[in-house]
């Protein structure tokens, strides 16, 4: 008898039990392929879907605060504005008074030399200074009686009835304040 070696038999089956498993191995690599790809998709999706809703609440915040700001700003703002009116109402009392008192004082010294003005040049001229005078100090009673609004009303008034005038004396106002900060 002749010993025959043997060899082990491969059969159909173990060969198709291989190439089952090598398949679904590339199946299983595929399908984690796949779903990697849309795994990761969806994990970048909800990133961006976290990142606007970031934004938004940020956007919400900024509004908030910036209203807030605005609110402040606003009551600062009114508070300040009432301080400027009382200081430039201050002022403006301030200023009539030296106004009508600078008149007043001017009307005395020309009534004071109208009578070296009657030796000087005639009683003609006296006259005048004397008219002038009187004037003068008529004026700055009127100023001492009217309060600073009043003042103002006049003001306007008068650059309706006459703005041609009004832009003169405040040039001519103007050229003589310049000369006097000049020196």
């Amino acid at each position: 008898m002749a010993t025959a070696t043997t060899k082990p038999k491969t059969t159909k089956r173990a060969k198709t039990t291989k190439a089952t498993t090598t398949t679904a191995a590339a199946k299983k690599t595929a399908s984690t392929t796949a779903d990697g790809t849309s795994e990761a998709k969806t994990r970048f999706n909800a990133a961006l879907d976290e990142a606007r809703a970031g934004a938004a609440a940020l956007k919400t915040e900024a509004t908030d605060r910036a209203v807030a700001y605005r609110e402040q700003a606003g009551d600062k703002s009114g508070e300040v504005t009432e301080q400027a009116k009382a200081k430039a109402g201050e002022l403006a009392v301030e200023g009539k008074a030296k106004a009508s008192d600078a008149l007043s004082a001017l009307g005395k010294m020309v009534a004071d030399n109208a009578a070296t003005i009657d030796e000087q040049f005639g009683p003609k001229y006296g006259d005048y200074a004397r008219n002038a005078s009187r004037t003068l100090q008529e004026n700055a009673a009127k100023l001492e009686a009217k309060s600073v609004d009043e003042i103002g009303d006049d003001a306007k008034e008068f650059v309706r009835k006459s703005p041609g005038l009004a832009v003169g004396l405040a040039a001519v106002g103007g050229y003589m304040i310049a000369r006097l900060f000049r020196r």
